[in-house]
């Protein structure tokens, strides 16, 4: 589980392609710090596990899911990347609970800059709109921001000048793809007013039936 606040802007050293799944090599010496393998580490918000670090570099494999749901495909030599590892048990959760998991990428239709900041405006892939709300926690390459405004198909969320200097978001452009993990809590309540929903429906389906079998023993 992490929290969204990136650690370290790292660097990918090296790209090997695997056919369906890929190995990348990235710099970041104050992630693998403490990294042994197994470790787990996020990468433009993706849960990534560590295969070996040596000299403040890991390598870590990415499948073919984790290429076709995200960005990190596109990553080449020289990219700039968001680092975060995993939150300690006991540690501060500054942000918001997120799982590495990418629910898709949008793409970056809109920047907007002003001496307080950015705003940045994303269009949605198919689904995820639904799971927005005003004020609300959205993961944008790993960056826990807060929704500014929710629609059915983009949203827009304000950066601070710490956030832009620190992370990726403060390069990105128009046209520009991005990871996104919405709020785990959303898709959570979602599933379960679904199952509720279900439930009573089949409940008043029962007792619909039993009442139509009562009225046929009365005739």
């Amino acid at each position: 589980m992490f929290t969204g606040i990136v650690e370290e802007l790292g660097e990918v050293v090296a790209v090997e392609d695997r056919g369906e799944s890929a190995r990348l090599r990235l710099r970041g010496p104050r992630v693998t710090a403490d990294a042994r393998h197994g470790d787990s580490i996020a990468v433009n918000g993706v849960c990534l596990t560590v295969v070996e670090t040596s000299e403040g570099e890991f390598t870590a494999d990415v499948m073919a899911e984790t290429l076709h749901r995200s960005s990190l495909g596109a990553l080449r030599v020289g990219s700039p990347v968001n680092l975060e590892r995993p939150l300690a048990l006991g540690g501060r959760l500054d942000g918001h609970l997120v799982q590495g998991h990418v629910d898709g990428t949008g793409t970056l239709t809109a920047r907007r800059d002003a001496d307080s900041g950015t705003d940045l405006t994303i269009a949605l892939p198919d689904g995820l709109g639904r799971y927005l709300v005003e004020k609300g926690s959205i993961t944008v390459d790993g960056v826990s921001l807060t929704v500014v405004e929710a629609a059915g198909d983009h949203f827009t969320v304000s950066l601070i000048p710490t956030t832009l200097a620190l992370t990726t978001l403060g390069t990105k452009q128009p046209g520009d793809p991005v990871n996104l993990e919405v709020d785990v809590l959303a898709k959570y309540v979602e599933r379960l007013l679904g199952a509720s929903a279900q439930g009573a429906g089949a409940q008043g389906q029962a007792r619909q039936e039993a009442a139509q079998a009562a009225k046929e023993v009365l005739r």
